[in-house]
């Protein structure tokens, strides 16, 4: 897991803003490890714009405990601060800039 964070943080650190305008590409170097079907995390096609913590998955106490909807907003949030946004989540990457933030959220709303 530890191997597994580092790298997602050295891949966080080379995908800054050359690379915001491609959503796909974040999500495929940023999200898509551990969203892809894996117990890591859960599916996210068609996330945006649907209720929080509501797919098949083992989400934490502080994500179900959330309520309300994936907005842009609030996912948005997630993204750069996970656990500030859902304090307990097990989910630790973050997206730093808010380019790449966007990027990703647009390229969410894409995913059916």
């Amino acid at each position: 897991m530890l191997r597994m964070t580092a790298a997602a943080l050295a891949v966080s650190l080379l995908a800054g803003p050359a690379l915001a305008q491609d959503g796909a590409q974040l999500f495929n170097l940023q999200c898509k490890m551990c969203h892809n079907g894996s117990p890591l995390g859960p599916p996210l096609a068609g996330v945006a714009g649907g209720p929080i913590a509501a797919k098949q998955f083992a989400y934490s106490p502080g994500l179900k405990n959330k309520g309300g909807t994936w907005t842009d907003e609030s996912l948005d949030a997630f993204l750069k601060a996970p656990a500030a946004f859902a304090p307990g989540t097990r989910m630790l990457i973050s997206v730093g800039t808010e380019p790449n933030r966007k990027a990703i959220i647009e390229y969410l709303k894409t995913l059916k």
